[in-house]
C-alpha cells in the first residue's frame, strides 16, 4: 500500500534548496574550488556540480583502510535525442583514454557518461566537449534532463523528424541561461553552437501567467531551480523505445494524413525511483493529461514545469518529483493549475495505437536511399577487451566515413547517412574487431537486458549491477534450457539500489539492489514497457537465482497462454498462485541447502517461514525475507551475530578449511545436544 508523505506545511525546505539560493545561479563554492589543488569538492560544491554535468565518486574498488578515498569523477554529457556528431565522439573517445578508465558508457537517456577523471582534468574534459559541439550543462542536478527521442532516422516518416526537432527545442528551451557554466570551463568564452529557433527563444521570455520569473538569469527556473530532476521525452505513437512511461513529461507526435503536425498528446507524472523501506516513495506510470496544438506546445510545457517548480516539494527530496505531486493531487486538480498557467483549456486526449517496445538494431533503409545500423552495446559500456574491440571499431568508422551517431534509450547506438556503398568496408571494420551487427545472432536475454553501472563508482550503489548481469543472464538462460524453455527471452533489468536508473519497474524480470550480492526481485512488467512490475521479494542472495526462478519458470512453462510472454503471465496469474505453485514444486535438480555468507556480517539459514518482515530496528543485521517462497518449502531468513563472534567464526572457518555453513551447522548443533541433555528444573 501506497503512504502519503506527511504534510508540506510548515516544514523547511531542504539543504540543498539553501545551496542553490546560495549560489548566485551555479557559482559558487564550484568556481572557488575549481582553482584549489585538492582531489575533490566540498559537501555543496558536489551539490552544484551536478548541474554542470558531473557526480563525485569514489572508486571503492581502490578503498585502503586509513587513506584518502579515491575520489574520481563522471561527467555526463547531454543530447537531445541522442544526436552526437563525429566531431564530438572523436573528442569524447580521446578524452576517455587521456583522462578517464579507456571506456565510454552510453546512458539510458540517450548520452554518453566518461568515468574517472581526475578534478586536476575536470576543466579540460568539461572545455573539450563544449568546443566539440557537446554539453554537459544540465545533464544532471535539479533541472530539465537529457530530452529523448526515438534514435531511428527515419527520413520518409515526418512523424520521426519532428520529434527530432522538438525534442531539440525544448532542450534548448529548458536549458540553463545562467553564464555560471561558461565563466567557469570555458574562462567566459561562450561557444559556438547551433542557432535557436527563434520560436523557442520567444518562448522562454513569453509570460504565461506566472510561467517566467522577471529580472533573472533563469527566467524560467528561478534562484531555486527545480525541486528535482525533470525528465522528458518526445515520440510517435506506438513507438515505445523512450519508456514513455517513466517521464516526467512526455509529448506524442499528432499528425494529419498527410504527414503534418497538428500538436502533441501529453503524458505526465512518470518516475521510477524509490527508497527500500520507504513505502512512501515508489514507481509510478506517466498519466494522460490531454492535447495541445503545435503552436501552443511551448507554453504548455513551461506550465507544466512552472506547476512543479512552484508546487513540487522542496522539504523532502524523496518526495520531491512530479509523479508525487500529481499522486497527491490528483490529475484533475494538476491539470487545473497547469491550464492556469497556461491561459486556456488543454484539449481532450486524442487516441493513440498500443505502444511497443523497438531498438532498431542491425541494417537498415533510413527512407532516402541511405542506411542506418543499429549496434548493440552490452550494457551501454564501449570498451576494448582482448579479441572484442569495439571502442577501435566505432572509432575506426567515424573516422573513415564522418557518421553522425544516434544513441538509443536502452544503451545500444546507430549509425545513420550511410552511403549504401560503404556498407561492405563498415561491415568488414566491425568484423575484424570482434563486434557482432546482425542482431539475430546475439543472445536474446542479452539483447533486451539493461544495467546501471553500480559498483565500484556509483555512491549509491548497494551492490553489484554492470559487473554482475552477464553472470546472471548466462545462468537464466541456462535454466531455461534446462526446463525446455530454449526459445524464450524476456527483458531483464538490473540496478545496485532502488533508485531505478536501468529502469528495473518496467521490466517483465527486475533485480533491484537490496544488500551485498543480493536483489529484489520484480515480475509482472510488460515485454513493451507499458505496465509496472512488482516486487515478489524482499532479498534474492544471487547463490539462490536458480532456486527461486526454477518453479517460477517451470509455472509459466505449464500454465502459460498460446503466445503469452513470461511479464504478462505473472501478470496475469498473479504472485499468490506463484508462491503456491513453489512452494510445491520439487526442484528438478535437488541443490544442497546452505547457509550463504554474504560477507557483511549476516549469515543466513534455510527454514520454513514464508512470510516474515524485515526488522529495521535490528540496523539491519537481523533480516528475514518478506514475501517470499523457496522452492520445496524453504525459505531464506537470515540470523545476526555480534560482530566479534562473526569474525571469529570466520576466521576459524578459514583456518580449518571449512565452510562458515558447515562450522556454524556443527556449533549450533552441538549446543543443542548439550541443551536437550540437561536435566530439567
Amino acid at each position: 500500500m501506497i503512504k502519503s508523505a506527511p504534510p508540506i506545511v510548515n516544514r523547511k525546505p531542504s539543504k540543498v534548496e539553501g545551496i542553490k539560493e546560495k549560489s548566485n545561479f551555479l557559482r559558487e563554492p564550484v568556481a572557488t574550488e575549481i582553482l584549489q589543488d585538492t582531489t575533490h569538492f566540498t559537501e555543496d560544491a558536489v551539490q552544484l556540480l551536478k548541474f554542470h554535468g558531473s557526480y563525485q565518486q569514489d572508486n571503492r574498488d581502490n578503498r585502503a583502510k586509513g587513506q584518502e578515498k579515491d575520489y574520481q569523477f563522471m561527467l555526463r554529457t547531454k543530447n537531445p535525442g541522442g544526436l552526437v556528431p563525429p566531431q564530438l565522439y572523436l573528442a569524447l573517445d580521446k578524452l576517455a583514454d587521456e583522462y578517464g578508465n579507456h571506456t565510454l558508457r552510453t546512458t539510458t537517456r540517450q548520452g554518453f557518461q566518461m568515468h574517472g577523471i581526475l578534478k586536476k582534468n575536470l576543466k579540460t574534459a568539461i572545455a573539450t566537449i563544449v568546443k566539440n559541439l557537446g554539453s554537459t550543462l544540465g545533464a544532471c542536478g535539479d533541472i530539465n534532463r537529457n530530452v529523448m527521442a526515438p534514435p531511428v532516422p527515419y527520413k520518409n516518416r515526418p512523424e520521426y523528424q519532428y520529434a527530432w526537432k522538438y525534442a531539440q527545442n525544448i532542450a534548448d528551451l529548458l536549458s540553463g541561461q545562467t553564464g555560471a557554466y561558461y565563466e567557469i570551463w570555458l574562462d567566459g568564452e561562450k561557444a559556438i553552437s547551433a542557432e535557436e529557433d527563434p520560436e523557442v527563444k520567444a518562448a522562454r521570455q513569453r509570460n504565461g501567467n506566472g510561467t517566467i520569473i522577471h529580472d533573472t538569469e533563469e527566467p524560467i527556473y528561478g534562484t531555486h531551480y527545480m525541486p528535482r530532476k525533470f525528465k522528458i521525452c518526445v515520440t510517435v505513437p506506438g513507438d515505445n523505445s523512450v519508456d514513455l512511461y517513466s517521464q516526467d513529461l512526455t509529448l506524442v507526435v499528432i499528425t494529419n494524413k498527410q504527414g503534418e503536425l497538428e500538436g502533441f498528446n501529453i503524458f505526465a507524472g512518470g518516475g521510477l525511483g524509490r527508497t527500500h523501506n520507504k513505502e512512501e516513495t515508489f514507481a509510478r506510470l506517466a498519466d494522460a493529461i490531454g492535447y495541445v496544438a503545435k503552436d501552443d506546445v511551448y507554453d504548455a510545457v513551461k506550465a507544466i514545469v512552472a506547476t512543479q517548480r512552484d508546487y513540487g516539494d522542496r522539504t523532502d527530496r524523496r518526495h520531491a518529483r512530479l509523479k508525487y505531486l500529481i499522486n497527491d493531487w490528483g490529475v484533475d486538480k494538476f491539470l487545473a493549475k497547469v491550464e492556469e498557467y497556461f491561459g486556456k483549456p488543454v484539449e481532450p486526449f486524442k487516441p493513440l495505437p498500443e505502444f511497443k517496445y523497438q531498438d532498431y538494431l542491425g541494417w537498415d533503409e533510413q527512407g532516402d536511399g541511405k542506411l542506418f545500423l543499429g549496434i548493440s552495446i552490452d550494457n551501454g559500456r564501449i570498451k576494448d577487451e582482448g579479441s572484442f574491440q569495439l571502442k577501435t571499431a566505432l572509432r575506426e568508422i567515424v573516422e573513415q566515413f564522418n557518421l553522425p551517431i544516434r544513441l538509443t534509450p536502452n544503451h545500444n547506438l546507430i549509425f545513420y547517412d550511410i552511403e549504401p556503398e560503404n556498407k561492405q568496408a563498415i561491415q568488414d571494420i566491425l568484423n575484424r574487431h570482434g563486434v557482432v551487427s546482425e542482431p539475430e545472432k546475439i543472445e536474446p536475454l542479452v539483447r533486451y537486458a539493461m544495467a546501471c553501472p553500480a559498483l565500484p563508482t556509483c555512491g549509491l550503489a548497494i551492490t553489484e549491477s554492470e559487473r554482475a548481469i552477464p553472470g546472471i543472464l548466462e545462468r537464466i538462460r541456462n535454466l531455461l534450457d534446462k526446463l525446455g524453455l530454449q526459445n524464450e527471452h524476456f527483458v531483464v533489468r538490473m540496478t545496485g539500489c532502488p533508485n531505478g536508473c536501468a529502469r528495473p519497474y518496467l521490466a517483465e524480470l527486475g533485480f533491484v539492489g537490496s544488500a551485498p550480492e543480493s536483489y529484489q526481485l520484480w515480475l509482472g512488467g510488460s515485454p513493451d514497457q507499458t505496465r509496472l512490475a512488482l516486487p515478489y521479494m524482499e532479498r534474492l542472495h544471487h547463490n539462490d537465482l536458480e532456486t527461486q526462478l526454477e518453479p517460477i519458470f517451470n509455472y509459466f512453462k505449464q500454465s502459460r497462454k498460446s503466445g503469452e510472454s513470461f511479464g504478462d503471465f505473472c501478470d496475469r496469474v498473479g504472485f499468490d498462485a506463484i508462491r503456491e505453485f513453489a512452494a510445491n514444486y520439487e526442484s528438478q535438480t535437488v541443490a544442497t541447502a546452505e547457509i550463504t555468507d554474504d560477507a557483511d556480517g549476516l549469515v543466513e539459514t534455510m527454514a520454513d517461514s514464508t512470510i516474515a518482515e524485515i526488522a529495521e530496528d535490528s540496523g539491519y543485521q537481523e533480516v528475514a525475507i518478506a514475501n517470499t517462497t523457496i522452492a520445496t518449502g524453504k525459505s531464506r531468513r537470515r540470523v545476526s551475530l555480534q560482530d566479534d563472534i562473526y569474525i571469529k567464526v570466520k576466521e576459524a572457518a578459514t583456518r580449518q578449511g571449512k565452510p562458515m555453513t558447515q562450522l556454524v551447522n556443527e556449533a549450533v548443533e552441538i549446543y543443542l545436544k548439550n541443551l536437550s541433555s540437561e536435566p530439567h528444573p
